[in-house]
């Protein structure tokens, strides 16, 4: 499974570099039929499941492999759905990399001395994080902002 996702994410990427928005129908269907069968020859890996001692309550447990599988199969629509929107990210790194100057922040000084303290840091870094992704110069960034001019942020909408 591991392989045929890295393999979807290097598709994913050579056809958002050729400016598609999704994959040829040929292809994703074929990337997802192979999906689902390694789904289905991990389901039919597992050891049958083990009956519950007389007494006890509640769930039978499961096999972390067992767990990923489902997970991985109810939330098929979401882990494929970069195919059909090649504006969908793979992962979520980029998120968790923005978030993760905050919670840094909080961390080294306990936390945000006021509300508008932190609404303000959200704000720089927004800015800051939104002009990186650009592939905008930060530091002209900070002197246009201090200079009162700061630069205009386009918004992308596809």
């Amino acid at each position: 499974m591991k392989d045929l996702l890295v393999q979807m994410n290097d598709l994913a990427h050579q056809y958002r570099e050729q400016g598609v928005l999704c994959l040829p129908p040929v292809l994703r269907n074929d990337l997802v039929a192979r999906y689902f069968e390694i789904l289905l020859s991990g389901y039919a890996a597992q050891p049958p499941p083990v009956p519950k001692p007389a007494g006890k309550r509640g769930k039978l447990a499961q096999t972390e492999a067992k767990n990923l599988l489902d997970a991985l199969l109810h939330r098929a629509h979401q882990v494929l759905a970069f195919l059909d929107d090649l504006r969908i990210p793979f992962t979520y790194n980029q998120a968790e990399r923005d978030l993760r100057m905050a919670k840094v922040q909080q961390k080294i000084s306990g936390t945000f001395r006021s509300d508008d303290g932190a609404t303000a840091f959200c704000r720089i870094r927004s800015y800051l994080s939104t002009l990186h992704k650009q592939a905008r110069p930060l530091l002209e960034a900070l002197v246009a902002v201090f200079s009162g001019h700061p630069f205009p942020i386009a918004l992308s909408l596809g």
